[in-house]
């Protein structure tokens, strides 16, 4: 790290003198000084003597030793130490450092000491510290553990990835080119329009009973619309209480993986309006559902093969694509770290080609084109199928998209088709060196995961509106969950009362002596005053839970969230193939190419319970107070529907 001369009144007291990553983590053994912490990703500091000269000597190979491929370890969280950087310690002398004695005492001791000097540091730079980005919409966010120094490879796919889409512009026009191929299919559209509002991300549609649902992360449908109608609570209890959302049977299901998916689930649901209204008569496509979704679906495709749409956005590419500064930016940082950058995209090459100039070629520096920050470029790659078989392998050789058979990919080589098998090869990388960054579940995050193990990460432009939604939202479920909870009381001093009345009409004693003791007239009124409470308490929280996502999607609430306290099945197939997700990939800029992600803790049902009895615990044997002047108020959170 190099610290500028302007700084020096500043930082003179400073030395930098290793680099650690963020938060405490496993130390491998090794024989440089000091490991580093790899759950720490900031800058850890020790005082020097004032003096500029050791910042530059920071550069040099022979001061810094970094793990290689066959040398590296695996910390006690099951990560590869390969890439970590380690001090010489023959150069400790340099920096007034006086070997190990700097680092002596308590480990807890020295570590607190050094995070306040690093914030300090940190703030006068001007950099955000290690914890400010995860708070942020624009922050990574962790499934599952991921140590970004391991990685060789990181493979990029193109649409709503590295670029991202004005989904109006590009899904409306996907959309109009579909009502017109269905109008000279002989369908009623007139009158229709595009409304993105429609629909959103993780939804999926049963084309059997003509709607769209949202299933909680156990397959139970939370809401559902039919046609462009939501459905009632108690009618999608009636349609789908009995059933779960299986994916696996894809006859019927239809996952909404991505943002492509807006265009085609619009126009479904409002042909099954028409065909309810019995406006599509049966010479134009078989009078059932899954007929109808055939029908739109071969409109949709006709309008991407004629290649249309494709040719409009790529002469005026202004009017479709959002670019991103940030992004390329993102990208050379990681590639300066060692990384090798590949594009492995379904789009033609031309199309790719001209999308990623319009994107990427006026933000690079020194005349670079997009080009030069990818080590191999992949078209047509035709994923899914590019991670689980091996397709024949072209090589584009000019500019105009000519092609020669080819059996080996090599680095800086742009291609068309292949496997993932082969780029492994050609790297001689494999496995969990490699992490795959894309916009489909499916296409891009859960095969490359499943059939090569391959690190990944989901891009989902949506969580900057959700995660700035659930903020607006605070108060609104704040006041919902205290509803809740006090209504839970109120229950649960009914239900007692009640099963006291019953115990009593068989002429058994109630559960206390006090509650045998009630007489007949108080135990009633109790019951009477508690049931009309609750009844209000359900006419003050049925419209609240209905509105609850409401700043994100009117229709269908958070994009994360199904019900008020469980994950919506987006979510979990999010967690269950992406090791990390994020809102665009310009947001690894706001990190480090060495970061290390680490996971949340994963809260259980129990969780809350054990909790409340250890805190409940300390308070009585502070205050010595008895249990009953402190009722429970317990929710569950997890009660599988």
């Amino acid at each position: 790290m190099y610290v500028a001369a302007s700084a020096a009144e500043g930082l003179s007291r400073w030395g930098v003198y290793r680099e650690l990553p963020m938060a405490a983590a496993p130390m491998a053994k090794t024989t440089s000084f000091y490991r580093r912490n790899p759950l720490l990703d900031r800058v850890s500091l020790v005082r020097a003597k004032p003096s500029f000269s050791c910042f530059c000597a920071l550069a040099g190979d022979d001061v810094f030793s970094v793990t290689s491929a066959t040398q590296f370890d695996v910390d006690y969280l099951g990560q590869s130490t390969k890439g970590d950087l380690n001090v010489k310690s023959d150069h400790l002398d340099s920096f007034g450092l006086g070997g190990r004695s700097a680092l002596e005492g308590p480990i807890e001791e020295v570590a607190r000491a050094e995070a306040g000097e690093a914030e300090d540091l940190l703030r006068h730079l001007g950099i955000p510290g290690p914890f400010s980005s995860r708070y942020s919409p624009r922050g990574i966010f962790c499934s599952r553990t991921l140590n970004l120094r391991s990685i060789s490879a990181i493979g990029y796919d193109m649409d709503y990835t590295l670029m991202h889409y004005n989904v109006m512009a590009w899904e409306g026009r996907a959309y109009e080119y579909c009502m017109d191929n269905l109008r000279n299919m002989g369908f009623p559209v007139d009158g229709l329009a595009f409304d993105p509002n429609l629909v959103i991300r993780g939804l999926v549609i049963d084309k059997e009973k003509g709607n769209l649902v949202k299933p909680d992360r156990f397959g139970y449908v939370k809401r559902a619309m039919h046609g462009t109608t939501m459905l009632s609570t108690r009618a999608v209890t009636e349609m789908y209480g009995r059933e779960l959302v299986d994916l696996r049977n894809e006859s019927r299901w239809v996952f909404l993986n991505t943002l492509f998916s807006v265009s085609e689930a619009v126009a479904f649901m409002q042909m099954v309006d028409r065909l309810d209204e019995g406006a599509i008569s049966a010479e134009i496509a078989p009078l059932h559902y899954k007929g109808l979704y055939k029908a739109v679906g071969k409109a949709l495709f006709k309008a991407h093969v004629e290649g249309q749409l494709k040719h409009e956005i790529m002469s005026k590419p202004e009017l479709f694509v959002e670019p991103d500064p940030e992004m390329p930016l993102a990208l050379l940082d990681q590639k300066e770290a060692g990384k090798k950058l590949l594009l492995i995209t379904n789009s033609d090459y031309h199309y790719t080609d001209k999308m990623m100039q319009h994107s990427f070629n006026k933000f690079l520096p020194n005349d670079m084109g997009w080009r030069d920050l990818f080590d191999m470029v992949i078209v047509s790659a035709r994923k899914p199928e590019f991670f689980q078989m091996s397709h024949p392998l072209y090589e584009v050789v000019t500019d105009e998209g000519l092609m020669r058979p080819c059996f080996k990919a090599c680095t800086g080589g742009l291609y068309s088709g292949g496997s993932a098998q082969m780029v492994e090869n050609s790297l001689k990388i494999h496995g969990d060196e490699i992490l795959y960054v894309g916009d489909h579940i499916h296409t891009d995050v859960s095969q490359s995961k499943v059939h090569l193990r391959w690190r990944t990460a989901l891009i989902c432009r949506e969580l900057e509106e959700e995660y700035n939604a659930l903020i607006r939202s605070s108060s609104h479920r704040a006041t919902l969950i205290d509803l809740i909870n006090q209504k839970e009381v109120v229950g649960d001093l009914f239900n007692q009362l009640r099963l006291a009345l019953q115990r009593r009409t068989k002429g058994r004693p109630a559960q206390t002596l006090a509650a045998t003791n009630m007489d007949n007239q108080g135990l009633t009124e109790t019951m009477q005053k508690l049931l009309l409470v609750m009844q209000r308490l359900d006419e003050k929280i049925a419209p609240m839970l209905e509105a609850d996502g409401e700043h994100f999607s009117k229709r269908w609430g958070f994009l994360s969230r199904a019900g008020l306290w469980d994950k919506s099945h987006l979510m979990r197939q999010i967690e269950k193939y992406a090791d990390i997700y994020t809102s665009r990939v310009s947001n690894f800029l706001h990190y480090t190419p060495f970061m290390y992600f680490h996971s949340q803790e994963q809260t259980l049902a129990h969780d809350s319970y054990s909790w409340y009895q250890s805190q409940f615990n300390g308070l009585m044997l502070k205050t010595r107070v008895k249990p009953e002047d402190h009722p429970v108020q317990f929710t569950d959170s997890n009660d599988g529907r």
